[in-house]
Parts: C-alpha cells; sequence; structure tokens
C-alpha cells in the first residue's frame, strides 16, 4: 500500500453549520497500480486532490503516505514530500506558464527540490532534454514556448515536469478532457508506457469511465463527497451495484473496450 485515505471528511464553515464537501472518505492505492476515482463536477474529487497534497487541511480521518501521516509535517517536510507525489493538472493551456519556455518550466521543480536532487544547472538542461525525448517531443523543443505547442503536445510537457523530480505517485487531475479524442489517446498510451517503465502509481481523476476502463486497475465512484461503490475495474463495469455505478455505464457512448478509439490508437 503507498496511499491511505482514512475516514477522510472536509467541511468548509458556513453560514448555517458548513458545507461538507468530503464525508468518511477511505481509500486504499496500491503501488504501482493506477486507481481510479470518478465523479460528477461538484462531486469532492479536485477536494479530495488538494487535501492530499496539503492544500486544504482535512477535518477529520488521516492521509498517510508509505507510512507518513501527511498531516503531521512541517511545511518543509510537505514541500519535500511533494517531490514524492506530483500532478498533471487538467488543462494544459492554463497549467503552463506562457512566459516560461519548455525547458525552463520542466527544470523549474529540479531547482525547487535541487537539495533533493542535487543537479546542477548543465545537468538539469541534460535532465530537461531527456525528458521531453521520454513523452515523444525532442531537443528543439527546448526553448520554444506554450503558445507554440498544441494542445496534446503541452500536456507531454506538464507530464515532463511531473515527472522532472522522479516521483512515486502520480496524480492525474482529468489529464485529456481537455484534448480530443486521438490525442486523448495518445497521452493515455504514453501514461502507460511511463507507468510500466518507471513503476509508478497512479491516482487518475475523471468523470470519464471509458479513460478509467482502459488505463485503471482499480475503481471508486464519489456521489457528493462520499464514496458510493468500489472495485476492480472489470467488476465495476460487468457487475455494478450501486445506481450510481448504472446511470453512469447507461451515459457511456461506447461501453465495449474492444470498439473504443484508445483501443485501435498507436
Amino acid at each position: 500500500m503507498v496511499l491511505r485515505i482514512e475516514g477522510v471528511t472536509k467541511l468548509y464553515p458556513a453560514r448555517g453549520g458548513g458545507v461538507t464537501a468530503l464525508r468518511d472518505v477511505t481509500l486504499n492505492v496500491v503501488a504501482r497500480e493506477s486507481f481510479g476515482l470518478v465523479g460528477e463536477s461538484g462531486s469532492g474529487k479536485t477536494t479530495l486532490t488538494r487535501c492530499i497534497l496539503g492544500l486544504e487541511p482535512i477535518t477529520e480521518g488521516r492521509i498517510v503516505y508509505d507510512g507518513v501521516d501527511l498531516a503531521t509535517l512541517s511545511a518543509a517536510e510537505m514541500r519535500r514530500m511533494r517531490s514524492r507525489i506530483q500532478i498533471v493538472f487538467q488543462d494544459p493551456y492554463a497549467s503552463l506558464n506562457p512566459r516560461m519556455s519548455a525547458h525552463d518550466i520542466i527544470e523549474e521543480p529540479m531547482v525547487i527540490h535541487r537539495a533533493t536532487l542535487g543537479l546542477n544547472a548543465r545537468q538539469r538542461t541534460e535532465r530537461v532534454a531527456e525528458l521531453l525525448q521520454l513523452v515523444g517531443l525532442g531537443e528543439q523543443h527546448l526553448w520554444r514556448f506554450p503558445h507554440e505547442f498544441s494542445g496534446g503536445q503541452r500536456q507531454r510537457i506538464g507530464i515532463a515536469r511531473a515527472l522532472a523530480v522522479n516521483p512515486e505517485l502520480l496524480i492525474l487531475d482529468e489529464p485529456t478532457s481537455a484534448l480530443d479524442v486521438s490525442v486523448q489517446a495518445q497521452v493515455l498510451n504514453l501514461l502507460h508506457d511511463l507507468q510500466r517503465r518507471f513503476a509508478l502509481t497512479y491516482l487518475f481523476i475523471s468523470h470519464d469511465l471509458g479513460v478509467i476502463r482502459y488505463i485503471c486497475d482499480h475503481v471508486a465512484l464519489i456521489y457528493r463527497g462520499e464514496i458510493v461503490e468500489e472495485g476492480d475495474t472489470e467488476t465495476i463495469f460487468t457487475a455494478p451495484k450501486s445506481d450510481y455505478a448504472r446511470m453512469l455505464l447507461a451515459a457511456m457512448p461506447e461501453p465495449d473496450p474492444d470498439k473504443s478509439p484508445f483501443a485501435r490508437a498507436g
């Protein structure tokens, strides 16, 4: 087990008693597997992500990574922990600084975590070039700016940035939802290959069950801040127990993975 979320509740204070964004959420993410968290907008997916990253304090419960209760860490300790837990954001257009080159975007986390990585400027540039090649780009892209890339290329830069500090866990927050279907397939295949190559653990957050079925080993469905169903991916898809799961499956345009465009993408 690499990540344990134990009875997490998140309450936002408000007049009349507050708003509960998460209620008694318990999940176990196993090392080197892909765990899918599925829910509609407003279901609590983003709030849970922010709690895991230490950007939001939890009201109750514990979030434990590799045996460490994240709530007990100081700000400096949590900063070091983030070299092990990285995130790929949903919107490749908004997540990259338009005034920074691809080199500087990917190098930035290496500068932040230079005490851990111990790389000098030349070594960081070499590492950036390696990462660009790893995600299907090249050295010719080093000094280009975000506006010079397509949406799929920008997301590849975001993935390279997340890999820059050799993380163990990647939180993938709707990483393909802003891309068209053919580019989605390319990015998903890239993520699949990277996971095998680097033994990564994925927490894949999405509203798209087709994407989740393609890439995830285990799935949890979240609705209004509560987990309503959880299980291995095929069980959820072939024998759903909750009304919510059946509703989501009924809304899928093509539940057969053999007919999915992802199955045919190279």
